[in-house]
């Protein structure tokens, strides 16, 4: 059994017992192998609790505890959208302005039907931006963001022509993300990381949360797994780094809950509060988006909550809104559980942990094999599973959705470790798919190939 620590006060405020949560983590862990190491946090009217399970890495036997860092990918978005808030607070930004004013003479991105991109349509993903620049193409795929500039990035926004409005439809977009953060940052005449340093984790007293490394922090940052538990590279997101750079510590995170809770004075408090005044519909059920936020409703509670993924590792956070109640979750692996529904189920016990994964054997197939399938595929009138490559990998991003990578079980078969979901594409005469058929609860979706 691997090693597993608990540390914190008694649970209570309707969180289940330490010994229910190490089953679900002992179970997530070591029978379903869907990660290494995974530590939750819980903060409530009643103080908070942190109950951990497992390693730091495929050889490292260090028990992961609320003082192990990750990477929390997208979780970093929340930090990003709050910089905006306490900006706008402060009266150095205001969300209508446009991006353009705050970057680089001849780096504006393109207007569209006479409107130019706000901060607000970044804050809620509504830009029109795609998730990524079409010159993103890494040299190293274990860790893609790394080598992507700030020259090109703009050099991409002069010439990008956008193909819808603004303002209009939620597409999540990582680099709507990581171009907010460069501009705020260039609005304050400082780097993404210093702004948050001085205006986020440094009055917070967020000591263990950073986007650079401190040789001391590096002993403390748990391993990178892939879906088989394989160690990976950990990323790097210079350019992007309001998207997903940062990482932190379940200790560190509860401070952050705390503080958006009201559990803990803040200066941040106006900020926080202004962060959900901003609701734009997603598209999905009754979702809508905050200003970095996801909200939906449970029950007669509201969920707020976010969720990051890098390479090797899961992140989620969130909390209730009237039952003042927060988690975090943290993962050392990419797999196919992640965490997000452990986070959902400790915040609402009617919110059912997801069930056993199916396992799947990923194969070798060559890059210019997955070539073929790259292209829009129309699901809906209102759904496109756009399918994108980067080096030997593919990714599948449906509208109003993150991007997710899938895995070739065959040349024209492939899976997701993200949701029980499965991807097949048809190959036509010329050599390239023609259809992509998702299957997904039980049924078979059929979406054709269309041409920009």
């Amino acid at each position: 059994m691997a090693p597993m620590s608990t540390v914190g006060v008694s649970a209570s405020s309707g969180f289940p017992s330490d010994a229910e949560i190490l089953a679900i983590l002992a179970d997530r862990i070591d029978v379903q192998r869907q990660s290494l190491g995974i530590v939750v946090g819980m903060t409530g009217p009643a103080g908070r609790h942190i109950v951990a399970h497992g390693r730091h890495g495929e050889a490292d036997a260090r028990p992961v505890n609320g003082g192990t860092l990750f990477e929390i990918g997208s979780v970093t978005k929340v930090f990003t959208a709050l910089l905006l808030a306490d900006m706008v607070r402060r009266g150095e930004a205001a969300l209508s302005d446009p991006v353009a004013d705050y970057l680089p003479e001849g780096a504006a991105p393109g207007r569209r039907a006479g409107r130019a991109i706000t901060l607000i349509d970044l804050a809620t993903h509504t830009s029109a931006l795609p998730s990524l620049p079409d010159d993103f193409a890494p040299e190293d795929p274990g860790n893609p963001y790394a080598d992507y500039s700030f020259a090109q990035l703009f050099g991409f926004l002069a010439r990008h022509e956008l193909t819808r409005d603004i303002g209009v439809q939620y597409d999540y977009s990582n680099l709507g993300f990581g171009l907010l953060g460069e501009a705020l940052a260039r609005r304050a005449g400082t780097t993404y990381e210093d702004l948050v340093r001085s205006r986020i984790t440094g009055p917070l007293g967020m000591t263990s949360t950073m986007v650079t490394l401190s040789d001391e922090a590096r002993t403390r940052l748990a391993g990178a797994h892939d879906a088989a538990l394989r160690g990976i590279q950990h990323w790097d997101l210079p350019t992007f780094a309001g998207a997903g750079a940062l990482r932190s510590t379940a200790s560190d995170m509860l401070t952050f809950l705390e503080a958006a809770l009201g559990h803990r004075d803040s200066p941040l408090a106006p900020a926080f509060a202004a962060m959900l005044e901003v609701r734009r519909p997603m598209g999905v059920l009754d979702m809508q988006t905050a200003l970095g936020w996801m909200v939906v409703g449970t029950g007669d509670d509201t969920l707020v909550w976010h969720n990051g993924g890098t390479g090797g590792q899961r992140s989620f956070a969130g909390y209730l809104v009237k039952a003042r109640t927060g988690v975090v979750a943290l993962s050392n692996s990419s797999a196919a559980l992640g965490v997000d529904d452990i986070g959902r189920h400790l915040l609402d016990p009617a919110m059912p942990l997801a069930p056993p994964a199916k396992q799947r054997v990923a194969v070798a197939v060559a890059p210019e094999v997955l070539a073929r399938h790259v292209g829009r595929y129309r699901l809906t009138p209102d759904m496109i599973l756009a399918v994108t490559q980067v080096g030997g990998r593919l990714f599948v991003q449906a509208t109003g959705q993150p991007d997710v990578e899938v895995f070739a079980e065959s040349d024209t078969d492939f899976f997701t470790v993200e949701v029980d979901a499965q991807l097949s594409f048809e190959i036509g005469g010329e050599g390239r798919a023609v259809r992509a058929v998702l299957h997904q609860g039980g049924q078979d979706m059929p979406a054709e190939r269309i041409e920009d």
